[in-house]
């Protein structure tokens, strides 16, 4: 019985040929969908994993990159027995000056730590904490510790009218410095440690994770008058070697970091107030990170304007255009003074001047003359090359030490005879 079926049904498929052909070609158009369904499946497959591969390549190479980097800065860092100290600031930015503040012109207070020793706490400076001197690059540096006040031990009380110039060197900020952590540029109204009735602040952190907002600050008879922040990001700039510059006349405050003006306010400075502190707080101390040192600080008093001086009376005398030791090399301190007389000359064409050097007795007194007169030589070539003044309108001595305003037998009497004198002719 199965037999003729079978038979039956072969039959039929033989009769019905058009069938088959339709059989058949259905059964192929399915074959080829699958064969596609196959390799659209395997393509993707394949696709996937060089996806895959290449992410994975891409992400190796990063982690290999940020490996390189970070035995890169491991190479180039402080050996572990290096001690801060002796940290190196030549990858740090080179100090710039703002082009707008000018140094006071009578020196009341200087100090490069040229007397003390590595380890002591400065002579000239008073502290409630802690510091001492660091060498850093051969230079003598203090280091600013703990959560204490610094006081410079002028023989004078501040004037109205003065400015303030330092160093400042920061090592070891990173992204966890606190934002808490302030170096506090303060005037107030004693010379001691205990509360001020009267005071005023500049602040300005040193936190490098986010914005270095920082604050002004002002309390008259103990009531706070105002507090504002800063509102300036500076992180980069207080990360390494710098210069802060303070001006103050009167009320007026106004504090530079590098040539960048952070604070100008017209009535910051209360009227009782008029001696200046350091502060610091917030610092990683303990663990040897966020360090801060300072050098080269100068307080000065503000004379008369030395344009209407020049052009009133006839000769003007500086104290404020500054050389290298022994050299007739011009510190960048002197560029502002140097550039306002340029102005005078620019604001004046028929005026002509004589540029007199001068100097302190250290030393074999031929050499100061010559000395003397090759300081005053770079002032003109300052002046000529640096603002464009007509070398005709200018002439140069030197009177060496022959010429003393002061004793030479104090700092100070030295420091008023290291003077340049602009004559007009």
């Amino acid at each position: 019985m199965k037999t003729q079926h079978i038979i039956f049904v072969f039959c039929l498929l033989l009769c019905s040929s058009g069938a088959k052909a339709q059989l058949f070609k259905k059964l192929g158009e399915a074959a080829e969908k699958s064969a596609e369904r196959a390799v659209e499946r395997r393509v993707e497959r394949e696709t996937t994993k060089k996806t895959d591969q290449a992410l994975d390549s891409v992400f190796k190479k990063k982690k290999k990159k940020k490996k390189k980097r970070k035995n890169k800065a491991k190479d180039t860092g402080q050996d572990e027995n290096t001690s801060s100290n002796e940290a190196s600031t030549e990858s740090s930015p080179t100090i710039k000056r703002s082009s707008d503040f000018t140094p006071g012109n009578i020196t009341i207070f200087e100090d490069q730590f040229t007397k003390d020793n590595p380890g002591d706490f400065p002579v000239q400076w008073d502290t409630n904490g802690s510091g001492d001197i660091a060498m850093i690059n051969n230079q003598k540096w203090m280091r600013l510790s703990g959560r204490s006040k610094y006081i410079p031990l002028t023989k004078e009380s501040l004037p109205e009218n003065y400015t303030i110039e330092f160093d400042l060197f920061t090592d070891g900020l990173d992204g966890k410095t606190s934002s808490q952590a302030f170096l506090t540029l303060l005037i107030e109204d004693n010379t001691g440690f205990k509360r001020a009735k009267d005071w005023c602040m500049a602040e300005i952190s040193v936190c490098q994770f986010i914005g270095n907002n920082g604050v002004v600050e002002k309390v008259a008879d103990g009531k706070r008058q105002l507090r504002n922040q800063i509102g300036k990001d500076y992180r980069e700039a207080i990360n390494g070697k710098s210069h802060v510059a303070i001006a103050v006349n009167k009320t007026r405050m106004r504090v530079w970091l590098n040539e960048n003006k952070l604070v100008d306010v017209p009535r910051l400075v209360p009227e009782n107030a008029n001696v200046f502190k350091l502060a610091v707080r917030g610092l990683r101390d303990p663990e040897g990170m966020d360090e801060i040192y300072i050098s080269n600080i100068r307080i000065a008093k503000t004379g008369e304007d030395n344009r209407s001086k020049l052009l009133t009376e006839g000769r003007l005398t500086t104290n404020s255009i500054l050389f290298e030791s022994a050299s007739a090399t011009l510190k960048d301190s002197s560029f502002p003074t140097i550039r306002e007389i340029a102005t005078v000359l620019e604001e004046n064409p028929e005026v002509n001047i004589k540029i007199i050097g001068h100097t302190d007795d250290d030393g074999p007194e031929d050499r100061n003359l010559t000395l003397s007169r090759k300081r005053a030589d770079a002032v003109k070539k300052m002046m000529t090359t640096a603002y464009g003044i007509d070398a005709s309108r200018i002439t140069t001595d030197g009177m060496g030490e022959s010429q003393p305003v002061a004793s030479n037998a104090t700092k100070e009497g030295k420091t008023l005879n290291r003077r340049v004198e602009f004559v007009k002719l």
